[in-house]
């Protein structure tokens, strides 16, 4: 399909005058409407409109692409329009939008848009394209740079048409495969694969690219393809055929890494620092069936960090602000200035620390039921934080919400098509916040604070031995998975009782943030004392880590645990372990969610607490170095 079939020079925009989205839509609608290219510029816009509220078109780079498919479009066209300034347009990379691509589809065209957007976004991953067309002076050349840009493009595709034809069955050459693939199947998925392919001729490592995107399923691998390929990257937001890359190692990602970070996925899958993939037999073999179906714990898991990685910000800002202002309550009083200001700006009932329940609970929410959750699930979370349900009740709270504006959706799916317009406005909002709230306040809220306060009441008359025992569960999940599952539900505990009353608060978060530091610093230990044992890269990336440990970034020890996972995770969690048991034993309250050794200085104990870190780490520094063969022997 030819672009500039659909790209009619007199609807173009050369210089735009909005400054504001919506002002950029009705600018490009007006076009749209005076050269006669549709008959309804309400129903139009309304339908322009509906498609942003699922999620923003502005792409990024400085690009958007509107679109909408209806009957108020008399002709397939694409409005291309630039605005010298830049306009705020909710750009998923948060950067101003310069270049517009409205594009209008009638109600009985089969997937024009579709298929306009995924041919646009072939062609707009070349940055130097698109500055020729923010440099162009008339609606000509802008037809011209496509057309020109188009055939460059087909006829370097056809050249590539044979599957890898340059690399022979016997080839000693680094040969890359890849799929790309996002939720609707159109811009991200071809952004994706144009930026690895770019990335590999740069780098002179053959690739071969498969886009599973709204056209379906395209230059598809073969199984001579994958048996050949030293690696495959997946980057994909939806589910893929994977069981045919059984045994091989393969780098699962976000399609937007493959856009970001191309160089770093295809060393990554270089240096084999891929895990080997291993098909799951009960796997169903349906490829249309959504990813969300195959594994419940994934879906959940998702939803659930989508909430802690928003309130974070919170928990650390407040948590360490807040921390801070208890010094100042010990050395100047409590009626310092400073330590009401921070009192005020980081904990009580106005600081960040308020937020957090509300947070957590809105964005677990807006992940199951989008934008229209965030609303009654950031409601219904601060309806627990007051009723002292805690933190569980906050995770009821946002997937409740959520789920419920699920079934609305479900329920309000037959409204005729003018009606729709309320949804959003009126009714998700109205009966999600009522049905959310009314179950808080009736069911949840009087379950979970009964929970939550004989949990509070349990930690708070702990005996030594018992408190020593959950140090050591609470260190050793920090290591299990360095930043996975394990490791957040442990956090995700901590941070529970760090905002509940009583005088534990500290206590579970030392053994937590102890059990976090000491991965990359037993490693950083290991590569300085053990240096037989690690190659040069090792030992160079080794010394990184202890900043890294230093800092609570427990993930710097994923690398070393990808190589060599038994060793690294077993001796990590031994240490770990016995750092967050130590933390117990010596009753250390840390008054910071976050920070490392930035914040020992707040602890009751600092000195143990340090003590605590340093034991664990040489612990697993010891085990490692010992139980680790010498490079030479790796292998034998």
């Amino acid at each position: 399909m030819k672009i500039t079939d659909l790209m009619v020079q007199e609807t173009m925009v050369m210089d735009m005058q909005a400054t504001t989205k919506e002002e950029a839509i009705d600018e490009l609608i007006e076009s749209l409407s005076k050269s006669g290219r549709i008959n309804d510029p309400v129903l139009f816009k309304e339908m322009i409109l509906k498609r942003e509220q699922e999620s923003s078109t502005g792409i990024g780079d400085g690009i958007a692409m509107p679109h909408a498919k209806t009957k108020a479009v008399n002709k397939a066209t694409v409005v291309f329009g630039r605005s010298k300034k830049g306009v705020d347009y909710e750009a998923l990379d948060g950067q101003p939008s310069y270049l517009f691509f409205m594009i209008a589809a009638p109600a009985d065209a089969a997937d024009t848009h579709l298929q306009t957007l995924a041919a646009l976004s072939r062609l707009l991953i070349d940055q130097e394209f698109v500055n020729q067309l923010k440099q162009a002076e008339t609606p000509a050349e802008v037809a011209k740079l496509f057309d020109d840009k188009q055939a460059e493009k087909e006829a370097k595709e056809a050249q590539e048409e044979a599957p890898a034809a340059g690399t022979s069955a016997g080839s000693d050459e680094k040969f890359i495969v890849a799929v790309t693939a996002c939720p609707t199947g159109i811009a991200h998925t071809y952004m994706a694969e144009d930026s690895l392919k770019k990335k590999a001729e740069e780098m002179g490592i053959p690739i071969r690219v498969e886009t599973n995107g709204s056209e379906g399923v395209k230059h598809g691998l073969t199984k001579d393809e994958i048996e050949r390929a030293v690696g495959v990257i997946v980057a994909a937001d939806k589910k893929v055929e994977m069981a045919r890359f059984d045994g091989k190692r393969v780098l699962q990602t976000p399609v937007s890494d493959a856009i970001r970070k191309p160089e770093d996925l295809i060393n990554k899958v270089l240096k084999q620092r891929a895990p080997v993939y291993h098909a799951d037999s009960s796997a169903s073999s349906n490829d249309d069936e959504p990813a969300e179906k195959t594994s419940v714990w994934g879906k959940i898991y998702k939803d659930l960090m989508n909430g802690i990685s928003h309130m974070l910000p919170f928990v650390v800002g407040g948590g360490i602000l807040l921390a801070i202002s208890f010094l100042f309550e010990r050395t100047a009083g409590a009626n310092s200035s400073i330590f009401k200001m921070l009192s005020a700006i980081a904990g009580g009932d106005t600081g960040a620390f308020h937020f957090l329940i509300a947070i957590l609970a809105g964005f677990i929410a807006s992940s199951i039921g989008d934008r229209p959750a965030l609303m009654p699930g950031m409601v219904g979370g601060y309806l627990a934080a007051s009723s002292n349900a805690g933190f569980l009740g906050g995770l009821a709270a946002g997937f409740l919400a959520g789920y419920v504006i699920v079934f609305l959706k479900k329920a309000f799916a037959g409204l005729p098509q003018t009606l729709n317009g309320l949804k959003p406005i009126l009714i998700f909002p109205v009966f999600g916040l009522l049905i959310t709230g009314g179950l808080m306040y009736y069911i949840f809220d009087p379950i979970f604070k009964w929970i939550n306060t004989g949990l509070i009441g349990g930690l708070n008359h702990l005996g030594t031995g018992n408190a020593v025992l959950l140090g050591l569960v609470l260190g050793g999940m920090m290591a299990i998975d360095m930043g996975g599952p394990f490791n957040k539900a442990a956090y995700t505990f901590a941070i529970g009782v760090f905002t509940s009353s009583g005088n534990t608060n500290g206590l579970m978060m030392a053994a937590v943030m102890a059990g976090g530091m000491v991965p990359p610093l037993a490693i950083a230990l290991a590569t300085t004392f053990f240096k037989n044992k690690f190659t040069e890269q090792e030992k160079e990336a080794g010394l990184t880590n202890y900043v890294l440990g230093l800092s609570f970034i427990t993930e710097g020890a994923i690398p070393f645990a990808a190589s060599d996972p038994l060793r690294v995770i077993g001796s990590s969690i031994i240490g770990s372990a016995v750092a967050g048991g130590l933390t117990q034993f010596w009753h250390i309250n840390v008054p910071a969610p976050h920070g490392g050794i930035f914040v020992v200085f707040l602890a009751n104990h600092a000195l143990l607490f340090l003590v605590s870190i340093i034991i664990g780490a040489v612990v697993a520094g010891l085990i490692l170095g010992i139980w680790k063969r010498p490079v030479a022997q790796k292998n034998m």
